[in-house]
């Protein structure tokens, strides 16, 4: 019942902030153009030497695309021309900058070393079931309120600081499936590059994933050196260690209050609602948008749909199973849906130099 409640009131309140910015395109809220600011501060002071696509393959179409999309929205004298302040660039995470498919998602793994690997926790039967079936029988639950809830719950009661520190530990972890991998460091090495080039030409990246908020942060500021402020992901409760179930508009923080997690979800980051996110916590709608599954449609769409700067989609394409975990059907599906929407289809296989660096090898 809360998680409805909860989702309900978090899409209205995006509803009306993006019906806000369409009816005032030229006014820019100070909320809105601090972290783009700061991030266009900071590309000052990048060193001159141009940033390069080397990992991928001489004139892969996506690469040519995304280079000449970016000369012109950067050059002051072209029609295109992107103002700083509005050259937003939104990535999904799973499966689009980082590794999916060995067997499953980052947070799920995670949630499988809670129930099963750690002592300290006594997971309830549902737990133990589905953490079972996931590392057993490589079944995963598809996704639910149900699901939330139950991940959510297995952290219950730890810290903003402990939680981190405990992902932390299990990112230095050996990554399965692979050799030479650890699991904080399974990044598509030519999507890294893709952000390092759009930050040095003045873009402002955020990553949009379906995976919870605080799990992904200390991931994906390690791996692509991003500030928390534009790590969006799924939403769960917290809460102060002193709140004893008071609602949070009627009690106030004290000195010595911690942060909790309380083990509820709030809303899933996924489909239409990362559209919301985006207006709820950037304001602007991207001009660049990169997915790798159906659940980033609305991700996609919303960039290139009723922009009023030249806008772009890219969709990778799991095609690769000689290096990679690939799905072959799941990628044709993803190059009919690009034909059909017009997104540009990026192909790990074709138009990629090497996936996760050449120390490290698929170990079957």
């Amino acid at each position: 019942m809360m998680f409805s409640r909860i989702i309900a009131t978090s899409a209205i309140a995006a509803l009306f902030f993006a019906g806000c910015c369409e009816k005032c395109p030229k006014e820019k809220t100070a909320a809105a153009q601090t972290p783009v600011a700061s991030q266009a501060q900071q590309s000052a002071s990048l060193p001159e030497r141009p940033v390069t696509l080397s990992l991928w393959t001489e004139h892969a179409p996506a690469k040519d695309s995304l280079e000449a999309f970016v000369r012109a929205v950067t050059d002051s004298t072209s029609p295109d021309f992107i103002p700083v302040e509005r050259r937003i660039a939104a990535f999904d995470w799973d499966g689009t900058l980082f590794l999916e498919t060995a067997p499953t998602y980052f947070d799920w793994m995670l949630f499988e070393h809670r129930v099963l690997d750690d002592s300290t926790f006594k997971p309830s039967k549902q737990q133990l079931k589905a953490a079972r079936e996931g590392r057993e029988k490589k079944v995963f639950p598809g996704l639910s309120a149900e699901r939330e809830r139950m991940v959510a719950q297995a952290y219950k009661g730890m810290t903003l600081s402990e939680f981190e520190a405990y992902v932390r530990a299990f990112m230095a972890e050996p990554q399965p499936g692979f050799t030479g991998l650890k699991r904080g460091e399974a990044y598509y090495k030519p999507m890294v590059e893709v952000v390092k080039f759009l930050t040095a030409n003045g873009f402002t990246v955020y990553v949009s994933s379906g995976t919870e908020r605080y799990t992904m942060r200390p991931v994906v500021m390690d791996g692509l050196g991003l500030p928390p402020r534009q790590i969006i992901g799924s939403d769960v409760v917290v809460v102060s260690n002193n709140q004893n179930g008071a609602d949070g508009l009627a009690y106030t923080i004290q000195d010595g209050d911690k942060l909790v997690l309380a083990g509820e979800s709030i809303i899933k980051n996924l489909q239409m609602n990362k559209v919301t996110a985006l207006a709820r916590e950037i304001g602007y709608q991207p001009v660049l948008a990169f997915g790798n599954s159906g659940t980033d449609a609305s991700l996609l769409n919303y960039a290139i749909h009723g922009n009023k700067y030249r806008a772009m989609g890219f969709m990778l394409l799991c095609d690769d199973l000689e290096r990679e975990y690939g799905n072959e059907a799941k990628a044709e599906k993803m190059r009919a849906a690009s034909e059909k929407n017009g997104w540009i289809p990026v192909s790990m296989k074709n138009d990629w130099k090497t996936i996760y660096g050449d120390s490290v090898q698929k170990a079957n």
